[in-house]
């Protein structure tokens, strides 16, 4: 069956919005007053923010509700997305996205992030008119590593999961692809830390290696 259908995750695959998110994390964890060792920080890659509010109430016995750090820390985000010159697309990720759009794949984006981050990035870079649909797993009852987010996706794509390609770069968004039966392609970008590649079908650190030409072999 031949592939028609990619399910993009954001985070560290369309842009890498990793160390903003860090800066504006370290900026909430100050205001908090709590300092985060980077073995637990770097468990939150791929989980949705209230899911990494719950952790951090838990785990620091903080008397606040989960939704007043998402605020805090989404203030901090907006900020460095607005103004930091540092933040752009990942280098070859366009091209991919076009050589599939030109080529009929459909594309849907399933990624952790707000609905409001997804939005913002689409914005930015004009993104929204090659992609079918967006789903946000902040909207969804569970996060990743829970394959939820991405039966939905191929769902959307109306291909059925056989036909369809998850392209993700976190541990926690590999282990869903697998058990949503999805193929699924590991990008590792200088930006990967401490992540776990093993359980993805391929592992590529160029997007050229996910051309159609090279790609549907698999399928």
């Amino acid at each position: 069956m031949p592939l028609k259908a990619v399910l993009f995750d954001m985070d560290g695959v369309i842009v890498d919005t990793e160390p903003l998110h860090r800066k504006a994390y370290l900026k909430t964890f100050e205001k908090l007053n709590v300092t985060v060792p980077d073995e637990l920080y770097n468990t939150f890659t791929g989980n949705s923010t209230q899911k990494v509010c719950e952790t951090l109430i838990e785990e620091f016995h903080l008397k606040i509700k989960w939704q007043e750090i998402a605020e805090i820390k989404r203030k901090y985000f907006k900020y460095l997305f607005d103004n930091d010159p540092d933040f752009d697309l990942i280098p070859g990720v366009l091209d991919l996205i076009k050589h599939y759009f030109d080529n009929n794949i459909t594309l849907i984006l399933a990624s952790s992030a707000h609905i409001n981050t997804i939005n913002w990035v689409f914005e930015k870079f004009d993104l929204e008119k090659f992609f079918l649909g967006k789903i946000s797993g902040a909207a969804l009852k569970e996060s990743k590593p829970h394959p939820e987010i991405f039966i939905l996706a191929a769902k959307i794509s109306g291909e059925p999961e056989e036909n369809c390609m998850v392209i993700e770069d976190s541990t926690n968004g590999i282990i869903a692809a697998k058990r949503a039966g999805i193929f699924c392609a590991a990008y590792k970008s200088e930006h990967s830390k401490m992540q776990d590649y093993s359980l993805a079908d391929i592992v590529v650190s160029d997007f050229k290696e996910l051309e159609l030409d090279k790609i549907q072999k698999y399928f």
